[in-house]
């Protein structure tokens, strides 16, 4: 026997529907506590920073900075002079002309140099004439001097800071032009104006 058969209209059955996607808006309650946390954040560092200054600026090097911080430390050292003893202040001097003198000139031609040597050079490499091998005798003897010596009278404050006004005029001072190859497709030698030795 057969059972009645239904027709197909007439069957309670629905569609198999998917699930309705994620809403973006409104956000989670987390993403709220997020935002709250960021905005106080942003107005703390606003609020925090001091308004004259430029501190969030990155550094960038620019080419020839070296001569601009010599000087300010040579400037600074001249004021701090008189208040320090002769050994340091004719310790930092020596220290600072080598690092000039490695910046302007190059590592190997100067780093070697010791004693009368290294005032020769230097009054051989400075564009203004200074002449550093006989009034920079004070830099050969001062930072090795002993504590109790090395108490700066007037005559010898005054060397120094003649000493340190002439290294802030080397450091200043802008290398003169270097003479150039000559490139102009001449093979018949180094003859002319041009050829000048490197």
């Amino acid at each position: 026997m057969a059972g009645p058969t239904l027709a197909p209209a007439a069957t309670p059955l629905r569609d198999i529907h998917g699930i309705d996607g994620v809403p973006w808006w409104p956000p989670a309650p987390g993403w709220w506590v997020l935002a709250a946390a960021l905005l106080l954040l942003a107005l703390a560092l606003r609020y925090r920073r001091p308004r004259g200054r430029r501190s969030w600026r990155l550094p960038v090097p620019t080419i020839g900075s070296w001569r601009h911080a010599a000087a300010r430390e040579l400037r600074a050292l001249r004021r701090r002079a008189a208040g320090q003893s002769t050994k340091e202040t004719a310790g930092e001097l020596s220290e600072l002309l080598r690092r000039i003198a490695m910046a302007r000139i190059g590592r190997t031609a100067c780093a070697g140099l010791t004693g009368q040597d290294w005032l020769d050079w230097l009054a051989a490499n400075d564009p203004n004439g200074f002449d550093w091998a006989r009034q920079g005798r004070l830099l050969l003897v001062a930072p090795y001097a002993p504590p109790a010596s090395s108490a700066g009278d007037a005559a010898t404050l005054a060397t120094l800071t003649s000493l340190i006004d002439a290294a802030t005029a080397w450091a200043e001072a802008r290398p003169a032009r270097r003479p150039t190859r000559n490139t102009g497709g001449n093979t018949g030698g180094n003859t002319g104006e041009g050829a000048a030795h490197v």
